[in-house]
C-alpha cells in the first residue's frame, strides 16, 4: 500500500521584485485593462480607467516590495478606481427628468484662463512626441488605437508614451509650483 501523496497547503512566491517602473506598468497594464473592460463594456473606459489606476498608483507603491505585493496594491488601486466610476457614473437617482435642470447641470464649466494657462505652459514645457499624445489623447478625446495610428507607432507604444508623457507632466507640474 502506498503512502497518499501530501496535500499542499501553501504556494511559495516568489521574492522577485520590479526593477523599474516599466517594468511594472508592463507587466501589468493589460491584466488591469481586461479587468476594467470586463466591468465596464466599453474601451474608452476602460482605458481611461487604467490609466487612473496608474496615475493613482506611482506616488504610493514601493518597487523594493515583491512582485505578487505591487500586483496585490494595484488590484486594490483598481477596486477603488472602479468603485468611484461606478459612483460617478451611477450615483444618481433619476425617476423624473427636468430639461433645465439636466442642461443646467451637465453644462461645460466655464473655462478657467489660470488652468488654461497652465496646461498650455505644462504642454509646451514637454518633448515634441509628449505634446502630441496628451493632445491627441486628452484635448482631442481620440483613442489610444486612433492617437497611435496618427502617431505612426503601435498601440503598446503609445500607452507607454502616455505613461511616460503624464510622469514627465506630472513632473513639471509639482516643479512648477501650481
Amino acid at each position: 500500500m502506498t503512502a497518499p501523496k501530501p496535500v499542499r497547503l501553501l504556494k511559495l512566491v516568489s521574492q522577485a521584485s520590479y526593477g523599474s517602473w516599466e517594468d511594472a506598468y508592463s507587466d501589468n497594464v493589460e491584466r488591469l485593462y481586461r479587468l476594467m473592460f470586463a466591468r465596464t463594456g466599453n474601451r474608452q473606459d476602460a482605458e481611461d480607467l487604467t490609466a487612473e489606476v496608474f496615475l493613482a498608483a506611482v506616488p504610493r507603491v514601493r518597487l523594493d516590495v515583491s512582485i505578487g505585493e505591487v500586483r496585490g496594491y494595484l488590484l486594490s488601486v483598481a477596486r477603488t478606481v472602479l468603485a468611484e466610476h461606478w459612483r460617478r457614473t451611477l450615483g444618481r437617482q433619476v425617476t423624473e427628468i427636468d430639461l433645465e435642470t439636466v442642461a443646467d447641470e451637465y453644462a461645460a464649466p466655464d473655462p478657467r484662463p489660470d488652468k488654461a494657462e497652465q496646461v498650455r505652459r505644462v504642454l509646451d514645457a514637454l518633448p515634441e512626441r509628449y505634446r502630441t499624445i496628451l493632445r491627441l489623447r486628452f484635448l482631442e478625446s481620440a483613442t489610444i488605437r486612433e492617437a497611435a495610428r496618427q502617431m505612426g507607432v503601435s498601440i503598446a507604444n503609445a500607452k507607454v508614451l502616455q505613461y511616460r508623457a503624464l510622469r514627465h507632466a506630472a513632473g513639471l507640474f509639482d516643479s512648477d509650483g501650481s
